[in-house]
């Protein structure tokens, strides 16, 4: 076995790839083959790994995984078979949370329609409608995890109030919780995905919950594109049925129904919200970090424990 090949799964940022391969030979997986010899392999949070693929690859112990959600990686199928599942949890809270709060303002103040606006030549002409205040919103965060908490200082130090849901009440928090997203919902000027995907959370914000947000409410999504039922959303867009929302994730990336480009109250991202030089840069020496950390029988952190 050669300790310093790691199998590469699918396709990660060439900013990370240049880190992790600074000290190892990335190696292309051939898909559906069998690749034994390889210890440790690297793959992303929208790729995954199920447990089909751990059987081809019989000498895994280590799962490089660049980004935080391991919706796509089963593992329980990981601990069975003793691998180490490293993912990014840290490196992109930051950069994630100013995100979900651009997208906000995007949404509330109009930022994008007002730049298409210009370019159109609409400027004198016509004008642009009021937008709406952010500062003073209230806004209701789904999922108080490291981003959904650093999204939630953030907010509160704009001026916003916060309230909260998730599977159960957070000790040490100043953000008041509310069991029931629907009831959240109605409570709310926007409300901000930043739980995880999975069954559990699947369609969470449906046409119900829409309802309950209202034609004032706003929408910003920067968990998982499986949380928000996109019909029932693209009908409320349509219809005025909640003033606007602000997406970074979609049911099925990179692909999107093309009714959102048609809609001028939603502002569009292509999973861009950790995307930064700094956190690409950070995740890339985590990774390299936690490659050189098992080789050297040093404690790794695993998701999958």
């Amino acid at each position: 076995m050669n300790a310093a090949r790691i199998l590469q799964l699918a396709p990660i940022p060439p900013e990370v790839r240049d880190i992790l391969g600074a000290d190892n030979q990335l190696v292309a997986y051939a898909k559906g083959s069998d690749a034994p010899g390889f210890d440790v392999a690297v793959t992303t949070s929208m790729a995954g790994a199920d447990a089909a693929l751990f059987e081809r690859l019989p000498d895994l112990k280590l799962l490089l995984c660049n980004g935080t959600g391991v919706d796509a990686i089963d593992l329980e199928a990981a601990a069975r078979r003793g691998i180490i599942v490293r993912n990014t949890p840290d490196e992109v809270v930051s950069d994630t949370a100013d995100f979900a709060i651009g997208l906000l303002y995007a949404v509330g103040r109009r930022i994008a329609e007002a730049d298409r606006f210009v370019r159109a030549g609409r400027w004198g002409p016509e004008r642009l409608p009021p937008a709406t205040r952010v500062s003073s919103m209230t806004i209701g965060i789904v999922g108080l995890g490291k981003i959904g908490q650093t999204i939630a200082a953030r907010a509160s130090g704009i001026g916003m109030s916060v309230l909260y849901t998730g599977p159960r009440e957070k000790d040490g928090v100043p953000y008041r919780f509310v069991a029931e997203i629907g009831d959240l919902a109605g409570r709310v000027d926007a409300l901000v995905l930043s739980c995880p995907g999975g069954p559990a959370t699947h369609h969470l914000v449906d046409r119900a919950v829409l309802e309950r947000l209202g034609p004032g409410g706003i929408l910003v999504n920067v968990s998982r594109g499986s949380v928000v039922d996109e019909a029932a959303l693209i009908e409320a867009l349509a219809a005025g049925a909640i003033k606007g929302a602000g997406l970074d994730v979609f049911a099925a990336e990179p692909g999107l129904d093309p009714r959102f480009l048609g809609l001028e109250n939603v502002v569009l991202a292509p999973h861009y919200a950790s995307v930064t030089a700094e956190t690409r840069a950070a995740i890339g020496e985590a990774l390299a970090g936690a490659a050189r950390d098992f080789r050297a029988g040093r404690d790794v952190f695993n998701a999958a424990r």
